[in-house]
């Protein structure tokens, strides 16, 4: 009978010990939406898609947020906000719908949360019942950054 090392036999236990601590870990990002152009947004949410979908491939655990500010109020209503500094515009009323979808998407099927600041929204009147369903508000977008931030959230904004 052949007799195995001791040694190998306490690496592979090590390393089989050290797989779970690797799904353990949280991945947490905050993604920062304070720009009006559909465009951008759009490359935002594939960025978020890209990311989810590589954490449920290695079964990682995630918080996923954006918290939207000034113009990023545009994409989380579907009034159009006339009268306002963030005014739908023709480039928005035609991407509106597919922009709608993908964010409900993200938000229902992967667990992405949707801030908005709550100064943006009382500057412009818009009353709660206008936000998408799923939209919490917080007091001031950029302190929520920052609280996110001191959590260690990695900051992420589309240019």
């Amino acid at each position: 009978m052949t007799r195995t090392p001791i040694l190998p036999r306490y690496l592979l236990l090590a390393l089989l010990l050290l797989l779970p601590l690797q799904a353990l870990a949280e991945a947490k990002v905050v993604y920062h939406a304070d720009f009006s152009d559909p465009r951008r947004f759009s490359g935002m949410l594939t960025s978020i898609n890209n990311m989810v979908t590589h954490y449920n491939n290695e079964l990682m655990d995630y918080d996923v947020r954006i918290v939207f500010v000034a113009h990023g109020i545009r994409f989380v209503t579907d009034d159009k906000l006339a009268n306002t500094p963030f005014a739908e515009d023709a480039e928005l009323a035609e991407r509106r719908s597919n922009l709608t979808g993908r964010l409900q998407s993200l938000q229902q099927v992967h667990g992405v949360k949707l801030e908005l600041c709550d100064i943006t929204r009382g500057e412009i009147n818009l009353a709660n019942e206008k936000l998408h369903e799923a939209v919490d508000l917080v007091p001031s977008g950029v302190v929520r950054i920052a609280e996110l931030q001191s959590e260690g959230f990695a900051y992420i904004k589309i240019e």
